[in-house]
């Protein structure tokens, strides 16, 4: 009997992370794993919209950025699924401290860090050897158009991105071999809690498709890039923001 195969997706309860879990869940069929760290609320809300599809989820809570924590929730969930794989991994997980870099404390520096470049390496490597043990796999990282240009006020976020965008380079290069693709989706300005506070009517004056784009958007392509059809496509940055470049 064939493993039974998974989609994990890191930060899932809200916003992008939430999209993502439901269109995996609608078009490709996977059952997902739910992660987040502490809104319950929300994580069942998006459970039970899969579930409501007829897909398939479950919430697996831990701290991305806790190496101990993800470690024993991850070996918890193995041993309760005995021979199953999780060959698709969304790191979504991120934080936003904004504030100018002058001004920044440690504290907002570092969570936003460990959040985003040590949460992607926490996860990632825990499940890297299964994929690269059944010769197959799809890690896609969400970065941000922070990453790619950097955004004022945001010095922390953008390194963080960025170091995510390196990272997605490099270990696409370690693994292409096995058919292990690892790729970074880079979004501007997404309807979500996130953006709530911001202006949009003015931001969107520069962005060249004159409007903020939608969670569901960018959970079409990180879709795409954990299909099969995305085979051949990996160490790359697609940038879905309405065409912002600096």
């Amino acid at each position: 009997m064939e493993a039974k195969k998974y989609a994990l997706v890191t930060g899932g309860s809200r916003g992008i992370g939430r999209a993502i879990c439901i269109k995996l869940a609608a078009e490709l069929n996977y059952p997902v794993l739910i992660n987040y760290q502490s809104n319950a609320d929300a994580a069942e809300e998006t459970k039970a919209l899969i579930v409501a599809q007829g897909g398939e989820a479950e919430l697996i809570p831990f701290d991305v950025s806790n190496r101990t924590e993800t470690y024993a929730q991850l070996t918890l969930w193995k041993e309760q699924h005995p021979g199953a794989v999780i060959e698709v991994i969304v790191n979504n997980a991120g934080v936003t401290r904004d504030g100018l870099f002058m001004w920044m404390e440690a504290d907002d520096w570092g969570n936003v860090l460990h959040t985003s470049l040590n949460g992607f390496y926490h996860v990632t490597k825990f499940l890297i050897e299964d994929l690269i043990r059944q010769r197959y796999g799809r890690i896609i990282n969400v970065a941000s158009v922070s990453g790619m240009k950097g955004t004022a006020g945001q010095t922390n976020y953008s390194a963080a991105k960025a170091g995510l965008i390196g990272a997605t380079k490099a270990l696409a290069q370690e693994v292409a071999k096995r058919k292990v693709t690892v790729n970074a989706v880079a979004p501007g300005f997404i309807e979500t809690d996130m953006t709530s506070a911001l202006d949009e009517k003015e931001l969107s004056k520069i962005i060249p498709v004159n409007r903020f784009g939608k969670a569901e958007e960018v959970a079409d392509l990180v879709c795409f890039l954990a299909s099969k059809k995305a085979a051949y496509i990996t160490g790359e940055v697609i940038n879905i923001n309405g065409g912002i470049y600096s």
